[in-house]
């Protein structure tokens, strides 16, 4: 696993549409570990997290932020 791998949560909406959940600044949350962002979804959404225990359908979820191929620097020559 990278030591720059990131977590960020997401939330399904009532029309099926899966959402970043973001902070005051309007960016995603992102977090370096999966606890910490499990943690935190579970602060933020208590019943939800609760719910999916007892099969009332999965609401939320923790992704791993994948690096784009685009971020990764340039090579120069070869």
């Amino acid at each position: 696993m990278a030591k720059d791998q990131k977590y960020r949560i997401e939330v399904e909406d009532d029309k099926g549409l899966w959402h970043d959940e973001r902070g005051a600044d309007g960016a995603p949350l992102l977090f370096d570990n999966e606890g910490a962002a499990r943690a935190k979804l579970a602060e933020l959404y208590p019943v939800l997290v609760k719910m999916e225990g007892y099969g009332g359908g999965k609401r939320t979820r923790v992704i791993r932020v994948l690096v784009d191929e685009d971020d990764w620097p340039k090579r120069t020559g070869s």
